[in-house]
């Protein structure tokens, strides 16, 4: 069975009982590409199988590049990556299947247990050398060497992750404007020259990647990823920490010219005069009697962003002239502008990292309406906000909190066992409802405090979708259980007919009725026509059932009952805007000025707003089927536009908020950059803006996890 397809904030959560011939039985990771689930074949083989997220299957770009990571990770032997298995790039859901290897990631070993001793990073480095000969003699260049791609498996280092892996054979061997890479860990020509970058820069990467092994940092080392940027082209490594044996190989990796570094054959006859054996200890002695042990870990990981442990004490011992000179000096203007022209294709405009304390205020709007906080200090994502029971309620992966939307004072903060956060929290019953999908338990928590209420275990592979004031709770034979929101009681149990395992989508305030329809779409095989039932959350009724012509995904509904489609290819692109009214079976269709990769649509009364990846935002009236206006915005990756009052509202994954006159389409204003000290690239999907109270507020959120509100009546004073 295919992975269940779906559009919107949930998809990425979705657990399909098996993808190609591989049933899926957990999740072990998600970040911003994908979702690694531990999957088992026909024969009882343990395998990671790394799924596409739904938005980035619509993305023909997204394709060409994993279509790369296949066939890069297919071209080396296996005996220092994860062995590829199985693979379907052209999936509705591509997806790969690699050998499941247990053991940490370099970037969680540090995390627990610390800097490596000296013998474990001479091994470290001879197994990474090796690694990357073997990469570098079929032609691939990793492009993304870093601790969390690189795994402690039992008998050595595995590299893990080709997601931007440059075979010399690629068909994006063209690309340009983009610096794709983690930058503490890419090399001067990634910066400078990112067309030309060769297998030195893998060397340069794994340089410092010894460097964070041994030290808990990079050689880098910044609150800024600008400012990291400019260290790398310019500035000296700083060692201190180091092993003085292995002092000389890590600055020879780290020259700034690529051909000063040593090749991954010179480095393993380097090593060999370091010392004549190298310490055969695992790198991770006793790891499964650690009462903090690791557990599986998957090798086709999704990209994320690198965190690091706060930084250990420094050995004393260190050259003078390897010390990075100037740390705190200012950059100059020149030469920090040419890394800075470089990072704008990636991190947009702007971008200073704020650090507001929970509770501050950072008035920046005429009015004292605007406020800034940052209520969770460290984490992932952007925090996922909703409005709700006079409140402001957000999530972030292993967080849900509450803030006041007066001033953005912290109201309460609970754990979650929910590594990734899928949506915002939930009112659903009058309890705040985090989104756990993945998690081990549903739970529904008092608005006013934060604690718990009721909660409930949720078998493995559960997916979870609220509509009103119902859980539905679809397990992975198909069965679906509605749940009172407010009790956490069972209201009912069955299978939705002809449905399979039923992907839900519900729309809040939709219909304009406390029990919300659920929507569960199946497209045809040959994606021209879909199959939509209207489900009654409360009863499991089915309310309507209908087929309509093409591939459709639906995104909003209405008070009638009406609801809207994108009408997508076979690639994802949206082509066309589709209504359908239940009440008189009508059908209005309105199609799109051109096709439309990655798109995001809202409606408000007659006007349906389109987002698409490149950031065009277009306006379309399906009363007179009109196309109204189009705007470019600059936002490479935008969230759901969401319109009120005369504007509509987009969140960049730079963390700045838009605003655009509603009848115009032209931009009135937008907020600074909010990228943050752990930024290692865009964010991909980023939440959707929140309308806060009737006094014209607008909350949003950025990656450096700050909740911010304006005052959306005067957007030119943002």
């Amino acid at each position: 069975m295919a992975p269940q397809r779906n559009i919107g904030a949930g998809a990425e959560a979705e657990l399909p009982e098996y993808t190609g011939h591989y049933r899926l039985e957990s999740r072990l990771g998600s970040g911003g590409m994908g979702v690694v689930h531990l999957a088992r074949s026909t024969s009882g083989m343990t395998l990671a199988v790394k799924v596409v997220h739904a938005e980035f299957a619509r993305d023909p770009e997204f394709r060409g590049r994993f279509r790369q990571e296949v066939a890069a990770a297919r071209k080396v032997s296996g005996a220092f990556t994860a062995p590829v298995v199985d693979a379907d790039p052209q999936a509705a859901r591509p997806w790969m299947a690699t050998l499941f290897i247990p053991g940490p990631t370099l970037s969680e070993q540090v995390k627990r247990k610390g800097p490596m001793t000296a013998p474990q990073l001479r091994r470290l480095m001879a197994g990474l050398a090796e690694a990357l000969r073997d990469i570098h003699r079929v032609g691939v260049v990793h492009r993304d060497l870093k601790p969390s791609n690189v795994l402690l498996a039992e008998d050595g280092p595995k590299v893990i992750d080709f997601g931007i892996s440059r075979p010399t054979d690629s068909e994006l061997r063209t690309e340009t404007g983009k610096l794709i890479g983690t930058p503490p860990f890419m090399a001067p020509e990634q910066f400078r020259r990112p067309r030309e970058v060769g297998p030195a820069a893998d060397v340069f990467a794994l340089g410092s990647v010894l460097v964070h092994a041994a030290t808990g940092r990079g050689p880098f080392d910044s609150d800024s990823p600008y400012v990291v940027a400019y260290q790398v082209v310019h500035d000296e490594p700083d060692l201190t920490g180091v092993p003085d044996d292995l002092t000389p190989l890590v600055w020879r990796c780290l020259a700034k010219e690529p051909a000063d570094r040593p090749t991954p054959d010179e480095l393993m006859r380097e090593l060999r005069s370091v010392a004549a054996s190298y310490d055969t200890q695992a790198f991770i002695p006793a790891q499964r009697a650690s009462e903090d042990g690791p557990g599986p870990v998957a090798v086709a990981r999704p990209e994320q962003a690198e965190q690091g442990p706060e930084r250990p004490p420094a050995r004393p011992l260190m050259r003078r002239s390897m010390r990075r000179p100037g740390r705190r000096a200012v950059l100059g203007a020149g030469a920090l502008g040419l890394v800075l022209v470089g990072l704008a294709a990636v991190w947009g405009s702007g971008g200073g990292d704020e650090r507001p304390r929970a509770g501050s205020t950072a008035p920046r709007t005429a009015g004292a309406r605007a406020w800034t906080v940052r209520p969770v200090p460290a984490g992932e994502g952007m925090p996922q906000c909703a409005y709700g029971v006079g409140k402001v309620l957000c999530a972030r992966p292993g967080v849900v909190f509450a803030l006041s939307p007066a001033d953005g004072r912290l109201l309460w903060r609970r754990p979650v066992d929910t590594r990734s956060t899928s949506g915002p929290p939930v009112v659903s019953g009058g309890l705040v409802q985090p989104y756990t999908d993945g998690g081990g338990r549903l739970a529904g928590l008092d608005p006013a405090t934060g604690k718990e209420v009721w909660q409930r275990r949720l078998p493995a592979g559960t997916t979870v979708r609220y509509a009103g004031d119902t859980a539905l709770l679809t397990g992975a034979d198909g069965a679906v259980t509605g749940v009172d929101g407010a009790t956490g009681a069972t209201r009912w149990h069955g299978a939705v007919p002809g449905r399979g395992v039923p992907s839900f989508v519900a729309f809040p305030g939709g219909s304009g009725a406390r029990s919300e329809p659920a929507y569960a779409t199946r497209t045809s095989a040959d994606g021209t026509s879909t199959q939509v039932t209207a489900v009654d959350p409360g009863t499991g009724r089915v309310r309507w059932d209908v087929r309509l012509k093409g591939w459709l995904k639906p995104f909003a509904a209405q008070a009638d009952g009406s609801v809207y489609f994108l009408g997508v290819d076979s690639g994802y692109g949206a082509r066309e805007i589709v209504r359908y009214t239940p009440g008189s079976g009508s059908t209005r269709r309105v199609a799109l000025p051109a096709v439309l990769a990655g798109a995001h649509a809202s409606v408000r009364g007659d006007v349906v707003h389109v987002l698409a990846t490149g950031g065009s935002l277009d306006a379309v009236d399906m009363s007179s089927g009109r196309h109204l206006w189009h705007l470019e915005t600059s936002v490479s990756r935008g969230s759901v536009p969401v319109a009120r009052g005369g504007s509509v509202y987009v969140t960049g994954s730079d963390g700045r908020l838009l605003a655009v006159d509603a009848r115009t389409g032209t931009l009135t204003g937008q907020t600074p950059a909010r990228l943050g000290t752990h930024s290692a690239g865009v964010v991909t999907t980023p939440p959707a803006p929140v309308i806060v109270g009737g006094d014209g507020r607008v909350c949003a959120t950025a990656p450096d996890g700050t909740v911010f509100t304006v005052d959306g009546r005067s957007p030119g004073s943002w």
